[in-house]
């Protein structure tokens, strides 16, 4: 039995993010306070093509209930295909259509922001998974435009599509991530359209993401890079507690790490050293610890290094 995804209150997203919310990382942020999970962006050319390595990254943790399964594509056709082979797939609550990835090779196939160059094709791709999914929604994860900001036009053809709720990354494709985020056009397309409306862009603190909420007046926020390194940000926003201990820190880096060994196996170590360089920062001694988990492969060893660690460190 799913759990249907519902606005009562705002609610708080993992955002999609290549190469760390894998399932291992999306199931702790569940566990500690995130309301959807959303799979990495997978490509509809491959799972019409039946890639192995696509299909296995459908795959989620029984505790990601609801779950959201992102997909780019750029032919009407193909995206139909994808979503098809979706449709045979249990557990999964919602398709989400990328129409803001900014990364040149997906663009250069016309899919993720250059989809914003076309809005009727983008119209018509949303509209073909919404009557062909079988799934409970529909979302879109959009940008404010691909140069010129256009977000209002983009917004309302998303709605107007049928899309169930959109998700808004608070620069154009232009800005890549590195200019500053428009949380005012946020705010502007939450009071265009009557669809719910989730905020996206640099939400890297507690304080921050209760601040985009009240300024755009948005139905949740979507976190990405600001959950690397920091997964408790949902356990404070879920909580209201401000301040997270240093033991509730530790429960939840060891919990990530046995999911990424029982999910990866033996390769999980090598995996999690890029997670201990972004869980130690600001922590004392945090440099010689990367430096000792380099050397490190056997599971053991390296669990009991981080144990060690992060029950006896401290933040400089």
């Amino acid at each position: 039995m799913t759990n249907k995804l519902t606005f009562e209150r705002p609610i708080y997203v993992l955002a999609p993010l290549a190469g760390f919310t894998d399932l291992p990382f999306r199931s702790v942020v569940k566990k500690f306070g995130a309301d959807l999970t959303v799979s990495e962006m997978l490509s509809s050319n491959a799972l019409v093509h039946n890639s192995q390595k696509t299909l296995h990254m459908l795959q989620k943790s029984s505790l990601e209930d609801p779950y959201s399964v992102q997909i780019a594509g750029a032919s009407i056709d193909i995206v139909k295909g994808a979503v098809e082979i979706l449709n045979t797939h249990e557990g999964i609550d919602v398709i989400d259509l990328n129409c803001g990835c900014p990364v040149p090779k997906v663009v250069g196939h016309g899919s993720g922001s250059s989809l914003l160059l076309d809005l009727p094709l983008m119209g018509e791709i949303i509209r073909t998974i919404k009557d062909t999914s079988n799934k409970n929604m529909t979302s879109v994860k959009i940008r404010l435009g691909f140069e010129k900001k256009n977000h209002v036009d983009i917004a309302k053809r998303v709605e107007d599509s049928g899309a169930d709720f959109i998700a808004v990354h608070g620069r154009t494709r232009t800005g890549k991530f590195k200019a500053e985020v428009d949380y005012d056009a946020i705010k502007e397309i939450k009071e265009a359209v009557s669809i719910p409306v989730i905020a996206n862009g640099d939400i890297d603190s507690y304080e921050k993401a209760k601040w985009v909420l009240e300024h755009t007046g948005s139905d949740g926020v979507m976190i990405g890079r600001g959950a690397v390194g920091a997964p408790w940000i949902f356990h404070q926003l879920r909580t209201g507690e401000e301040h997270i201990d240093n033991a509730l820190k530790h429960t939840i880096i060891m919990e990530h790490f046995d999911k990424m060994i029982e999910f990866y196996g033996q390769h999980g170590v090598p995996m999690f050293r890029k997670h201990t360089h972004t869980y130690s920062k600001g922590y004392r001694g945090a440099s010689k610890l990367r430096d000792e988990v380099n050397r490190v492969n056997d599971i053991q060893e390296y669990r009991d290094i981080l144990d060690e660690f992060f029950i006896n460190s401290e933040m400089v």
